[in-house]
């Protein structure tokens, strides 16, 4: 019997992937409340999905693959958006954390893809530590977009992005250490 496709945790999952265009829009419209309600609802789905998952059960193999690219979608598309300087935005993302962000993912995507071809399928469960940084980047992204709404700048801004960079830097280190205990021979 093959396992159910469009369990509830999945269906939040896809949500948030329908509103990363919608929030992008609504930043490039100048729409800063409906941006902010679409990125915060795309973070809430964030944490009902996998908690959804648990509590009902609703584990599945496309739950497995399409929550974390779900997530680095979301952040790495948030992290551009408000990081472009063209937008008129009150406040933006420093161009440094965006670019780590962007390379942290893509090396994280990378080693697993080597991995898997190198070794076979081999599963790598977020740590706590990464699972803090994600967390952390959308609590980042909600502070820059609450003050873009408010339209004033504001040095919090600059709090969350050191913050969110400090982290990056650990859970970049964790997932470094924990790869290399885990490497054959």
């Amino acid at each position: 019997m093959s396992e159910p496709v469009l369990t509830l945790a999945n269906q939040l999952t896809l949500l948030r992937l329908l509103l990363i265009p919608v929030f992008v829009l609504c930043v490039v419209y100048g729409e800063a409340g409906w941006a902010l309600a679409a990125f915060a609802t795309a973070g809430l789905t964030d944490a009902l999905d996998g908690l959804v998952a648990r509590q009902a059960n609703q584990k599945t193999s496309l739950g497995a693959w399409l929550d974390p690219a779900a997530d680095k979608l979301l952040l790495v598309t948030t992290f551009v958006v408000l990081t472009l300087p063209n937008l008129g935005l009150p406040n933006r993302l420093p161009l440094w954390l965006t670019i780590l962000v962007i390379s942290r993912d893509v090396a994280i995507v990378l080693t697993v893809a080597v991995v898997n071809l190198a070794l076979g399928p081999r599963t790598f469960r977020p740590s706590p530590l990464g699972k803090f940084a994600t967390a952390l980047f959308i609590v980042t992204g909600v502070v820059v977009l609450f003050f873009n709404y408010l339209g004033r700048p504001s040095p919090v801004v600059d709090v969350f992005a050191w913050a969110s960079g400090a982290t990056l830097l650990a859970s970049s280190l964790d997932y470094l250490r924990r790869l290399t205990r885990k490497a054959p021979g």
